[in-house]
């Protein structure tokens, strides 16, 4: 995983919508854990909606997560289908956990008002890319430009 300060400005360049904000918020709230965050944001805004958004390999290994149970019961949860992962997060511990809180797909438009635990699978058009792949390319990418950087200052010696 790339360093978070370089995960940050990457978030912030992908970003296109005027109300989706990249923030530290964990750094500034000092909390080390998804359920302890989510705790101190639901008091420090009680009047907002909250949706924890993940992908279908998050739904998969979250139980493994701090407390993970507690995020369910804490704000409604949106989980999108990413291959290869979506039929393993589905059979999953923690789909099977909270099974009986799974929302139909009608109920999509309403997953902000609806108290915890509620969660929705959300099987979308798959992006070819895969995580893996696109770190990858970065890294060579880096790799390039240090090594061009380093020629150059090698022939204006």
């Amino acid at each position: 995983m790339a360093p978070f300060e370089e995960r940050i400005l990457e978030a912030q360049n992908l970003i296109r919508h005027p109300n989706i904000h990249v923030t530290d918020i964990e750094r500034r709230l000092g909390t080390t854990n998804t359920s302890q965050s989510l705790y101190v944001l639901k008091r420090c805004f009680p009047k907002t909606k909250f949706v924890w958004l993940m992908g279908a390999d998050n739904l998969k290994q979250i139980s493994r997560w701090h407390r993970w149970t507690r995020i369910f019961n804490q704000v409604p949860i949106a989980v999108f289908d990413r291959a290869p992962y979506s039929f393993g997060a589905l059979a999953g511990k923690a789909a099977k956990a909270f099974f009986r809180f799974k929302k139909k797909r009608a109920d999509a438009c309403n997953l902000a008002d609806m108290p915890a635990p509620a969660w929705m699978f959300f099987h979308t058009r798959l992006h070819p890319g895969s995580a893996t792949n696109i770190r990858a390319r970065r890294t060579s990418l880096k790799n390039s430009a240090k090594s061009a950087t380093s020629d150059q200052k090698g022939t204006h010696k």
